[in-house]
């Protein structure tokens, strides 16, 4: 019987090529659902959950996840809270293959030479273009479905979104941002984001987290019909209550 290190080369590199693909697989999944526990995961890709913990601390070596605890909303229950691993900001960028710098740069100097307001432009034209697909594929879907229709054709942009049931309403959750750097720099992108959501859903919504701020998750309240939601009628509205659970990953501050 072959010691490990006796092992030849060519079945070392190809034991390596086979982890490397399985971690890709662990980190895409956190990046599509958020951050996520050992027993998610290992319910999601088939494998042990020993198999994912050795993975996780792989990738947790390399600065793509870290540990997080899971935030709890409403009655606690007993025991220690599970452990949730989330991307690092070094692990999205994994995924990033925008231009980041030269976007921001881009952005910068219209800001300089155009003002403020050019930046507003753009980032409504940008996203108006993009609305486009997003509606096709809304109008398609029954009205109750329009949300899901809409994680959907997000997904496809590569925003890797959810929708799911939520007090008096609904959550639009984004659990990738191509754009969250520059976005944190340009807050106009998220706000004119908010705003193309409400023209789409007919109905104001609430921004409760975004990955640009430094949550898991951007996360979007849209109330159900009839609802007066939070009351408040301002679609860029930002939060920090119990109503955003969904963004169990935010960093802490």
């Amino acid at each position: 019987m072959k010691n490990v290190g006796e092992a030849p080369q060519e079945e070392l590199a190809a034991g390596s090529r086979s982890d490397r693909s399985t971690r890709n697989r662990v980190a895409r999944s956190i990046l599509d659902h958020g951050p996520s526990t050992v027993a998610d995961l290992a319910k999601r890709l088939g494998l042990t959950q020993a198999a994912v913990r050795r993975h996780l601390d792989a990738l947790a070596h390399e600065n793509v996840v870290e540990p997080r605890e899971q935030r709890v909303y409403g009655a606690r229950t007993r025991g220690r809270p599970a452990k949730v691993f989330a991307l690092t900001d070094c692990g999205r960028d994994a995924f990033d293959q925008s231009y980041d710098k030269l976007a921001a740069d881009a952005l910068r100097w219209i800001t300089e030479h155009h003002g403020e307001e050019a930046v507003v432009e753009f980032a409504r034209a940008r996203i108006t273009a993009q609305a486009e697909t997003y509606k096709k594929a809304m109008d398609a879907a029954p009205p109750e479905q329009r949300t899901e229709a809409l994680a959907k054709a997000l997904t496809a942009d590569g925003y890797a979104a959810t929708a799911r049931s939520a007090p008096v309403g609904e959550q639009l959750c984004q659990h990738h941002c191509p754009v969250a750097h520059v976005a944190e720099q340009f807050p106009q992108l998220c706000e004119a984001e908010t705003e193309i959501f409400s023209t789409l859903l007919g109905t104001h919504v609430q921004r409760l987290a975004t990955i640009a701020h430094g949550d898991g998750v951007c996360t979007t309240f849209i109330p159900r019909s009839g609802s007066s939601g939070s009351g408040d009628s301002s679609t860029t509205t930002r939060t920090t209550t119990s109503a955003s659970a969904s963004t169990a990953g935010r960093n802490p501050a």
